[in-house]
């Protein structure tokens, strides 16, 4: 159970995108990172959420550069693709 107001936010919007591929990327890598960050993360991940899927899957999967505002250690995160989980 996400232990705060602020997380299960964050968890409602990251799994709630609009397409199965972005709920998988986005809420996946929520899901292994999201309890570990700072507040200050906390906010970066929240004005990601603020961007359209599409851009946020090309920062991923490396066909866009991500805005300088997003560059450091998350975006370093969200392109190693280790968080997404494929039912077999």
């Amino acid at each position: 159970m996400l232990p705060d107001e602020e997380l299960r936010r964050l968890h409602w919007r990251a799994h709630h995108r609009g397409t199965r591929e972005a709920d998988m990327l986005i809420g996946g890598f929520f899901d292994t990172h999201g309890e570990s960050w700072s507040a200050d993360e906390r906010v970066l991940f929240n004005d990601m959420l603020n961007e359209q899927d599409v851009d946020i899957m090309a920062w991923a999967i490396g066909t866009a550069e991500a805005p300088a505002r997003f560059a450091g250690p998350m975006i370093d995160a969200l392109k190693r693709l280790d968080y997404i989980r494929i039912a077999r």
